[in-house]
């Protein structure tokens, strides 16, 4: 009699006509699923090495009698039944933690392979609802909300819209959606649907944990672990748009150093160059790169220099690339994907990207790179734009795959090559600041930051929701645009109160950054390319007042910092976390998406609204808790009420915690 299952001594497969499905046990308490047409290609792009992580004790078993396969892996269980369903368990409790589902009884199955021809299809994989579930992760979304359900989210990368397909569940498990092909997720009330709009296969990993924690430790564990946060770059980060000229910067440098207030980056922005695509300085505006690092590095600031990865038909660089085979191409051979200005042309034109799937594509980038940055002493590269900023992925040909099945992995591959090469040349700390990211791309140092946001509260208050999403997605260094993108004007006493509370947010970032187009902006064609003043003494003796006492809270907080970005290299815990990480036994701490920990002692409680002087606070149960201004101890379990002046933020310390939140001054 035939089977439809085969066991071999590293997975389980279930083939129903040409419909193949594989279940392998992939790292501690994990599993990766696979299906197809015909057959399961081993190779294609994802965010796990090609070979499963050694797995001790995994067990599988086929049970004729039943019908169904069964894979156990630590407190994972997996069952296939004869039709080829799936369901996971917890192997411990026994309880059903997620099952696929079929849309309908007529439906073939949960899953569904939609032929486009090529050996490729449009996926679709379902899985039932459950009440009351909570989503996290998956990114970083505009949306202002942390619980994902409920939410349909393109898989796509957008300014400000990062996709990392990585899912944490309130019921207990963690799912990859181990693709970078372009699509969304659905998290309905009537079932979870995920979708790639072209793929050849479908291929996903699922994690079970009794504990966030758990979760977020089994997905780094199977993505990589991230580095350690370079010493410098747990300071203060000056940015604007834009510096336009060396001595500009300099000017802001030194004026930082008169006023004795902490500075440990400074950044040069884009249109330094002289055409889109030189990876070098235009020498009209910086005629002496060499003498200003030199002097920044006897003021102790690393300089930071934005690298983009879009190359101009007038750069000396595009038709080396292009003869190459360097340049992401359309189907059709076309290579021009974006209009931007560029010096010497009064109209935006069209311009290309280089392909950072590409090895060869990633090598000549660093060799420009290192030729005209590293070797003046730059080590700081701003990769911004990274997504890449194209509209139509879809069309697209990498060297990697068709964009439609690959295009989400751009950023990655990009921080990869920045990454490994600094590595190669022999530096051991490495960070690139990147507008974009996918799953895995904490192995290669990438903080990312929020995009292209609005100076407004309501984006301050989403800021604080993305954040969080961002660190439940396995990335543990993240910032935002203090004070917001696009806009501000420093001279309004609105604004002001906006900058000086999201300077309280900043502080208590991975990475605490100053960085807008402040009013009044300029143009250069369809972008700004430069705007107002953005230095901490620009808003106003009042507002230079509170941020100046943050910049200094932030500098006595570096060890802290440090100490437990060190703990979460081992243990995939982010420094940034929601309160049910810390408190998943404390029912209400799952519906705070207003306040966060910092690390295990440090409860944060951002003001996000004009006019407030008050905020409500849930302190969670199981610890004890002390409000930093006024010293009261407060028994956790229940919300509080407490003061917000405008030069405080409300800030609670765990336990016995001593931490240097107050100058002794």
């Amino acid at each position: 009699m035939f089977s439809p299952f085969t066991v071999t001594d590293r997975n389980l497969t279930w083939r129903g006509g040409h419909h193949v499905l594989t279940v392998e046990p992939w790292g501690q308490d994990g599993v990766r699923v696979r299906a197809g047409a015909h057959r399961i290609h081993p190779g294609l792009p994802g965010a796990l090495d090609a070979d499963a992580p050694t797995v001790p004790g995994a067990v599988m078993e086929v049970d004729a009698d039943d019908g169904r396969a069964t894979v156990t892996n630590g407190r994972i269980r997996v069952t296939v039944d004869a039709g080829g369903l799936l369901s996971a368990h917890h192997a411990v409790t026994g309880a059903e933690i997620l099952r696929e589902e079929p849309a309908h009884f007529w439906w073939p199955g949960s899953r569904h392979f939609e032929a486009l021809g090529g050996g490729f299809h449009r996926i679709e994989q379902r899985f039932a609802a459950y009440p009351g579930e909570r989503i996290y992760g998956l990114g970083q979304h505009g949306h202002g909300r942390l619980d994902q359900k409920g939410m349909v989210l393109e898989l796509a990368q957008r300014n400000g819209e990062v996709s990392i397909p990585f899912a944490v569940s309130s019921r207990g498990y963690g799912l990859l959606w181990n693709t970078p092909a372009v699509g969304r997720v659905e998290f309905a009330e009537n079932g979870t649907r995920w979708v790639a709009d072209r793929a050849r296969q479908l291929d996903y990993w699922l994690t079970v944990g009794d504990t966030p924690a758990d979760i977020l430790g089994r997905y780094a564990q199977a993505t990589g672990h991230p580095p350690a946060l370079p010493s410098w770059a747990s300071g203060f980060w000056q940015s604007k748009l834009r510096y336009r000229d060396q001595d500009e910067l300099m000017g802001v440098a030194r004026e930082y150093a008169r006023r004795g207030l902490p500075l440990s980056v400074i950044v040069v922005d884009y249109l330094h160059w002289r055409r889109l695509g030189d990876w070098d300085f235009d020498r009209e505006a910086w005629p002496d790169p060499r003498a200003m690092l030199d002097e920044l590095r006897d003021l102790g600031v690393e300089p930071a220099v934005s690298v983009w990865p879009s190359v101009s038909p007038l750069s000396e660089n595009y038709a080396p690339m292009r003869a190459a085979g360097m340049l992401v191409s359309a189907e059709n051979g076309t290579d021009l994907h974006a209009e931007w200005p560029d010096s010497g042309s009064a109209a935006p034109i069209g311009v290309a990207f280089y392909d950072a799937t590409d090895e060869r594509a990633r090598e000549y980038l660093w060799e420009k790179i290192q030729a005209n940055y590293y070797k003046l002493g730059i080590r700081v590269f701003w990769l911004d734009a990274c997504e890449p900023e194209m509209r139509l992925p879809h069309n697209l040909s990498y060297a990697a795959g068709p964009g439609c099945e690959v295009a989400n992995m751009y950023p990655r591959e990009h921080a990869r090559g920045v990454f490994e090469h600094l590595s190669a040349a022999g530096e051991p700390e490495v960070l690139s600041l990147t507008r974009s990211a996918w799953a895995g791309s904490q192995r290669y140092g990438v903080a990312l930051w929020s995009g292209d946001i609005p100076a407004t509260f309501p984006a301050l208050a989403m800021s604080v929701r993305a954040g969080l999403n961002v660190a439940m997605s396995g990335i543990p260094w993240w910032t935002t645009d203090i004070g917001g993108f696009h806009g501000g004007d420093p001279d309004d006493e609105d604004y002001r109160e906006l900058i000086v509370r999201w300077f309280q947010f900043g502080a208590f970032c991975p990475i605490f950054r100053l960085h807008g187009h402040r009013e009044p902006r300029t143009s250069h064609g369809a972008i700004g390319d430069g705007g107002g003043p953005n230095e901490v003494w620009s808003y106003g003796a009042s507002a230079y007042e509170a941020i100046t006492s943050v910049m200094r809270m932030r500098e006595r907080m570096r060890p802290y910092i440090h100490a437990h970005l060190r703990d979460g290299q081992r243990t995939g815990m982010p420094l940034m976390r929601p309160l049910f990480v810390e408190f998943p036994g404390d029912a209400a701490a799952w519906d705070v998406d207003d306040a966060f920990m910092f690390g295990p002692d440090l409860l944060v409680a951002p003001v996000t609204e004009l006019g407030a002087r008050q905020r409500r606070v849930h302190l969670p149960a199981g610890a004890t808790w002390t409000h930093v201004d006024t010293g009261r101890r407060y028994t956790g379990g229940a919300p509080i009420t407490v003061a917000a002046p405008l030069d405080r933020i409300p800030l609670f310390t765990r336990d016995d915690a001593d931490l240097p939140l107050r100058s002794e001054e």
